[in-house]
C-alpha cells in the first residue's frame, strides 16, 4: 500500500492542491485511492452543512468515499491552530485514533495521501499537561513526507528547518514541491535552486503562479 504525509512550510501554501495532485497523479497507478483530513480547522455552511473547503477537495480527487469519522476524524469549525480550536470547543485530538483512522482507510485503498495541519510542528492538543503536534502524528503513522514549500520570501529558512525537523524524527523526505504562491517575489528561480542543491529529497514539481488551474491539471512527480 502506497502512502505519503503531506506537510508545508507555512499554513496558506498550498498543501491541499498538492495533496489533490497527488490523488490524481496516483489514480493513474491505483484504481482505489483516498485523501484524508486528520484535522481540519475552520468551516463554512455549504449546502445545509458545516464542511470545510480542503477535505472537500481532498474528498473530491479520491476514488474511494468512505465515512467522514475516517477520513475527517476532527472538523473544528474555528480557523485557528488546531489546539486552540480544539480547546475553545472542547475537543480532545487524540493522534492515536487518528492512527486508527488512518489504519481503516488502509484496509480500502491502495494508496492514501494525508495532509497534515498548517506546518510540520503545529501543535494539535494541550490538554492535561500532554501535547501533541503534527509531527508527533506524522511519526506516528511513519509515513514519508512530502513537503511543499511556498516560494517567497523567507522560504529558504522555513523549508530547510523543516527539513532538518523532518529527518531528525527519523523520517524520509520523499520530494518536495515549489510552490509559487507569491508572483512578486525576486530571484525566485535563485531561490528555487538553492533548495534543489539543499533538500534531500527529489523536487516533485515546480508550479507556477497560477491559482485559477485546478489540482487535476497540475503536473507532480510521485517519488
Amino acid at each position: 500500500m502506497t502512502a505519503f504525509f503531506v506537510t508545508g512550510t507555512d499554513t496558506g501554501v498550498g498543501k491541499t492542491r498538492v495533496s489533490c495532485a497527488l490523488l490524481h497523479a496516483l489514480r493513474q497507478r491505483h484504481a482505489r485511492v483516498i485523501g484524508m483530513k486528520p484535522v481540519a480547522a475552520g468551516t463554512e455552511l455549504i449546502h445545509g452543512e458545516w464542511a470545510n473547503e480542503d477535505v472537500l477537495a481532498l474528498r473530491a480527487a479520491s476514488t474511494v468515499q468512505v465515512p467522514a469519522l475516517y477520513d475527517n476524524p476532527y472538523l473544528l469549525h474555528q480557523a485557528a491552530s488546531p489546539h486552540i480550536a480544539a480547546r475553545e470547543e472542547g475537543v480532545g485530538i487524540d493522534i492515536e485514533h487518528i492512527a486508527a483512522c488512518f489504519h481503516a482507510l488502509r484496509q480500502q485503498a491502495e494508496a492514501v495521501v494525508v495532509e497534515g495541519a498548517g506546518g510540520f510542528i503545529v501543535p494539535l492538543q494541550e490538554a492535561q499537561g500532554q501535547s501533541a503536534t503534527s509531527a508527533d502524528l506524522a511519526v506516528l503513522l511513519r509515513l514519508p513526507v512530502i513537503l511543499v514549500v511556498g516560494v517567497r520570501l523567507g522560504c529558504l529558512n522555513h523549508a530547510l528547518l523543516t527539513q532538518e525537523a523532518i529527518l531528525a524524527r527519523g523520517l524520509t523526505l520523499a520530494g518536495w514541491v515549489a510552490n509559487r504562491i507569491d508572483p512578486s517575489m525576486i530571484g525566485q528561480d535563485a531561490n528555487v535552486d538553492t533548495l534543489r542543491q539543499r533538500l534531500q529529497g527529489p523536487l516533485l514539481a515546480d508550479w507556477a503562479w497560477a491559482p485559477q488551474i485546478e489540482a487535476s491539471r497540475l503536473t507532480i512527480g510521485l517519488p
